[in-house]
């Protein structure tokens, strides 16, 4: 059977989660078959920087830090589900990329 791969991806993960719900309900309303969200390893971007601008004085270091959240939600392939889904309000920093799959 033919299937939709959706991967999302995004640094919230209250607002990642809320678009996963909101494809899986779409999918389950239509009566296809779903699977997900499933959540992935959140990948952690780091960055240290020295505070002090010339390096005289004492060494202050600033950590900065940005976490990527990913879930990946399958959805029986039906053209009416994917219009419903392409039609879906999704907000601006998260990312959605769709895979068909045999």
């Amino acid at each position: 059977m033919r299937k939709a791969r959706i991967k999302l991806s995004g640094i919230s993960p209250e607002v990642v989660d809320k678009v996963a719900v909101d494809i899986k309900k779409l999918g389950q309303k239509s009566g296809v078959k779903v699977s997900g969200p499933i959540p992935l390893p959140t990948k952690k971007l780091k960055i240290t920087t020295l505070t002090s601008p010339d390096g005289e004085g004492t060494n202050r270091w600033e950590r900065w830090e940005k976490r990527i959240h990913k879930r990946v939600v399958d959805v029986g392939l039906d053209d009416r589900v994917m219009r419903q889904i392409m039609r879906l309000q999704v907000p601006e920093n998260v990312h959605i990329e769709i895979q068909i799959l045999e």
